[in-house]
């Protein structure tokens, strides 16, 4: 009970008080890791795998002929998850199935339960509504970036064109100033990243969407593909802002400036909030890749 509640504390007073209840199965030759895996409890899985009797326990198999990987591919005692989107949530079902995976015997790949079925199999039937729902989700979520991106590609390009001030015999007006310099620089940014994220939204739209491209192709692009959208969002809203020093000319008082840099952001600061559970799983992704090159 306390292993498929995911309560840890308890979980280690007993094994400290009786190290051997850790082997113990119940009616259904269920031991304590086949709880914590199929109730997707994470710390518990981890407290066992620290355990010496680690290894005894991951060779069990249930009444029913369930091996661990069986368990970890049943949707029986699955909880939603608080992530974003479903495209997410299948990703982290999957990411479960591969952590059990490699625990167990190769041998257990091709092991059947009582119905016949391997772990595999289990696995795309009970998933396959998911599957359905994740497809949707991420088609649409591509093709309604990749028209902002466009959108905002279409504004930056032509802003390239029609410089602030104008020129003179073709040499800009504010030519040498910096923040002429800073417009540009933010202008060409600001095109090629939201040129960039197109490019991240189409590869998700023309990609075959099979179930392990959601382990972690397609949530990668999509996170990509966010990160450089509300980059280049940011960059558009700083030439904007570049522009209007220019052309406006506004006084050097503190309180215009605030007022006039907070309304410029506005759009920046909601788009920011409503996507803010996308970007936290894409600092998940960066800590990852972090922990990962550093290692090497």
């Amino acid at each position: 009970m306390a292993a498929g509640s995911g309560i840890v504390e308890i979980v280690e007073k007993i094994i400290d008080m009786n190290p051997e209840a850790i082997s113990h199965v119940s009616q259904d030759e269920h031991n304590v890791l086949h709880m914590a895996v199929k109730h997707r409890q994470l710390k518990i899985f981890n407290l066992i795998k620290r355990n010496s009797a680690f290894k005894s326990l991951i060779h069990r198999i249930t009444g029913e002929g369930r091996t661990l990987l069986h368990q970890v591919a049943r949707m029986e005692f699955y909880k939603e998850q608080r992530l974003p989107g479903v495209a997410f949530q299948l990703q982290d079902e999957l990411r479960w199935y591969e952590r059990v995976r490699r625990i167990i015997p190769p041998h257990y790949l091709m092991h059947c339960d009582k119905d016949g079925l391997t772990a595999n199999d289990v696995l795309e039937m009970e998933h396959q509504e998911m599957h359905k729902e994740a497809k949707c989700w991420i088609k649409e979520t591509a093709q309604s970036c990749s028209t902002v991106a466009v959108l905002v590609a279409t504004v930056v390009f032509a802003a390239a064109y029609t410089i602030p001030g104008g020129s003179e015999n073709g040499t800009p007006v504010f030519f040498g100033s910096r923040v002429f310099l800073f417009f540009t620089v933010t202008d060409v940014v600001a095109l090629v990243s939201s040129l960039a994220s197109v490019v991240m939204f189409l590869s998700i739209l023309t990609s075959p969407f099979e179930l392990w491209d959601f382990y972690r192709s397609l949530p990668r692009k999509l996170n990509l593909g966010f990160a450089l959208l509300f980059f280049s969002l940011v960059c558009t809203m700083l030439a904007f802002s570049a522009t209007i020093l220019l052309t406006i000319q506004l006084e050097n008082t503190k309180w215009t400036s605030v007022l006039f840099y907070c309304a410029g952001f506005l759009p920046v600061a909601i788009f920011a909030w409503m996507q803010f559970p996308l970007y936290k799983t894409l600092q998940k992704l960066v800590r990852r890749l972090y922990n990962r090159v550093k290692q090497v």
